[in-house]
């Protein structure tokens, strides 16, 4: 399978026509509601999540594909979340806008602002707009001293960012995490981008830190995963393995470790990589079924429902396996493998559609019909997948 060929005609045919399309002329950014029987929603609520990812996509897209029309895309989205999204009286950025770009949702979590530093820090990359790499660093000085504690990174934040609030943003199965995996994972993810633009010491000093947590608290090594909800002392709350989280960890983190690439921090990317060949190993013997990978287990109980994040993570997470153990074919045949189910079940072939939000194994439909475009579902992990495979593969 000629795999670059296949993701760069997703991206020109299906992913960045697709988000071009719903582009907000009038009020800005992007629309943020598209239901499953594609109905999009002009006056549903922006998600700054999601521009926040739509600017990243972009920005990476012109970055790699040199395209000056992707990055006039990326642009509109850059505008937009310095405008609206940003909160110009308290800082940070809310969680969400309405249609015409008001506040909604004017809670700060640090999931949210580690999304903003990633996007800005591309569109720096991309464009050159020197305001956009001072924004980020701007976030970056606003969650190491406001968003943390003695344990580590609080989870979400009052708009004022004076006291906390339950963190039912990032919590799930009936219960309230303190602390979640899946925040300091993007908190690592925006500062190695950072990192990559700016050689900031005090960047990697904070992404030594989140990596020291990632090896002793987070990653479990008796069952080669990580852990995902915690209290406030990293406690674990629950029986959960979420296989796109760690197969997605097994290939971001690792490549976040090596941007220090300084001789003392040697052990620490060994011990990194290390961990991360562990999880996409114990991903690919529990997870991978029917040539694609299943969503998560709960208490022993596994979801057979095929996500399409979790399937785009997986084919970079087996290639990325691939790529360090050039003997093991069976990650390679595994990565093409999902390609495969991506084209066949997951890419809607309805005109003006992108990408089904999840289907079963055999491609049929899920009780919930989840939207095309909500705050969640956006160009993020489909669109790095495509790129991740331009780029390294």
């Amino acid at each position: 399978m000629n795999i670059q060929k296949v993701a760069r005609d997703m991206l020109d045919d299906n992913i960045i026509p697709f988000w071009q399309s719903i582009i907000d002329k009038k009020h800005g950014g992007y629309y943020g509601f598209m239901d499953i029987n594609l109905f999009l929603d002009k006056k549903a609520d922006k998600g700054c999540i999601l521009n926040s990812r739509i600017l990243w996509f972009f920005s990476e897209a012109a970055r790699i594909l040199k395209r000056d029309d992707v990055l006039e895309s990326a642009k509109h989205a850059y505008e937009f979340l310095l405008k609206h999204c940003m909160d110009k009286k308290h800082g940070g950025v809310f969680w969400s806008v309405t249609y015409d770009g008001k506040p909604a949702d004017t809670t700060k979590h640090t999931y949210n602002q580690a999304f903003a530093i990633y996007a800005l820090a591309t569109y720096f990359e991309a464009s050159g707009d020197k305001k956009a790499l001072e924004k980020a660093m701007e976030l970056f000085d606003l969650i190491e001293n406001r968003f943390t504690d003695s344990g580590g990174y609080g989870e979400t934040y009052e708009r004022t960012i004076t006291s906390q609030e339950e963190n039912d943003k990032l919590s799930e199965n009936g219960i309230i995490a303190q602390r979640t995996m899946n925040t300091l994972l993007h908190v690592f993810e925006a500062y190695s981008r950072l990192y990559k633009v700016t050689g900031d010491e005090n960047v990697a000093v904070k992404m030594r830190s989140i990596l020291d947590t990632f090896i002793n608290k987070v990653y479990n090594p008796r069952l080669k995963r990580q852990d995902v909800f915690f209290d406030k002392e990293w406690n674990n709350l629950i029986d959960l393995i979420s296989y796109g989280h760690d197969i997605e960890s097994s290939w971001l983190v690792e490549d976040g470790a090596n941007q220090l690439d300084s001789v003392e921090d040697r052990d620490l990317r060994k011990n990194v990589s290390n961990i991360c060949s562990a999880l996409a190993e114990s991903v690919y013997d529990r997870a991978f079924r029917e040539k694609s990978l299943r969503n998560e287990c709960l208490d022993d109980v596994e979801d057979e429902r095929r996500i399409w994040w979790v399937q785009a993570e997986a084919v970079v997470g087996f290639l990325n396996m691939a790529k360090k153990h050039p003997t093991h074919l069976k990650y390679r045949e595994a990565a093409e493998a999902i390609l495969v189910f991506i084209m066949e079940k997951l890419v809607d072939k309805r005109p003006g559609s992108e990408w089904l939000s999840e289907v079963m194994p055999d491609g049929s439909n899920t009780k919930e019909r989840r939207p095309i475009v909500e705050e969640w579902k956006c160009p993020y992990h489909n669109g790095r997948m495509c790129l991740e495979i331009i780029n390294s593969y």
